[in-house]
């Protein structure tokens, strides 16, 4: 057995027996932690994002404080359309912002080809650092966002409630739409086939607004597409397909592909579970707000998630989204030595 097949989180992604439930947590590496904060005092977002250096040593900063069984690559799901010419801004206390949203078939004709390797190179170098300093026993995951959250950005101008834009470009110009979400699924997969070049042991694909579908708009606008980026993987790497709001999604999520479903809170986790079926394992799937709470209140909602996993090979222990910012760093290292000792089997 390789050092790669012997991490918790790549055995329980194939849904080998472990001898703990592996954990880790979406944005673990952020605002929360001081050593974050102290880093982003000295740079601007992108900044942070495109200096490998500095973007290697942000993923690897909870490691070393939690004991976490995975580290997740520090970038943001945005950075994949800035060739686009759409003009992305992070704007100080608003995120993400697109200056030139995309909503129109003239729109979308207009849009520039994505060159992966010249607009995310950095990204690449910052998997190989991050590889280099990552204990063998801790798995390195490689993230994008799906096709559709990022098209919702692009379209919408920025985040969003209702996704009207999104929606109306999807009913009124299917061909645009489709033409647009081609595009992004050509550059997601080239660009994470380049993490995993790069040493990226997993990759996670968040579709983090796919929730505001229903199952009709999903299966005809949505599942072609993700479906596409995950068969175009490299074989044998696990990878995690997510989404938030998606109860009603579940089965045609696995329809798309992944080797491990991610489920957020709304959904108890054997529900879910079964909604996906017995041949994929999950992840999830605690409230992020849970966290803002003492340990003492969360712990017995973290032994019902393991419950409800009873043990099964397969279950990744997380948040149903990401941490939050005021949540204390204490808490989180709790919880991360709460699912170890809770799951020793």
């Amino acid at each position: 057995m390789s050092a790669a097949d012997s991490t918790l989180l790549l055995r329980a992604a194939r849904r080998e027996p472990t001898p703990v439930t592996p954990v880790w947590l979406m944005r673990q590496a952020g605002r929360y932690l001081p050593e974050y904060r102290a880093l982003r005092a000295r740079h601007g977002f992108l900044e942070l994002c495109r200096n490998p250096q500095a973007a290697a040593e942000v993923t690897l900063q909870p490691v070393r404080r939690l004991g976490v069984d995975a580290a997740i690559l520090f970038a943001d799901i945005l950075l994949l359309v800035e060739p686009l010419g759409v003009g992305l801004e992070f704007a100080a206390g608003e995120g993400p912002v697109i200056h030139r949203p995309v909503r129109s078939e003239a729109d979308v004709a207009r849009l520039k080809p994505i060159d992966v390797e010249s607009s995310v190179g950095s990204v690449f170098e910052t998997v190989r650092l991050v590889r280099r300093e990552l204990s063998p026993a801790v798995a390195l995951i490689g993230f994008a966002g799906a096709p559709f959250t990022v098209a919702s950005y692009v379209v919408e101008g920025g985040a969003s409630r209702d996704y009207l834009h999104t929606k109306r470009l999807m009913y009124e110009a299917p061909a645009a739409w489709h033409r647009l979400m081609d595009v992004l699924a050509d550059a997601t997969a080239t660009y994470l086939n380049g993490q995993i070049d790069a040493g990226a042991q997993a990759v996670q694909l968040f579709d983090s607004w796919v929730g505001t579908l229903g199952p009709d708009d999903y299966r005809e606008h949505v599942l072609p597409h993700t479906r596409s980026v995950i068969r175009a993987l490299r074989p044998g790497v696990p990878v995690i397909h997510f989404g938030t709001g998606t109860a009603t999604l579940l089965p045609l999520m696995r329809e798309a592909g992944g080797d491990v479903i991610g489920l957020d809170w709304r959904v108890p986790l054997d529900a879910g579970w079964a909604a996906v079926g017995p041949d994929v394992g999950v992840q999830g799937n605690l409230d992020p707000a849970a966290l803002l709470a003492r340990p003492a209140h969360f712990r017995e909602r973290v032994k019902a998630i393991l419950a409800r996993a009873a043990g099964r090979p397969g279950h990744i222990f997380n948040l149903g989204h990401g941490v939050h910012q005021d949540t204390p760093p204490e808490h989180v290292q709790a919880l991360v030595d709460m699912v170890h000792e809770l799951s020793a089997r």
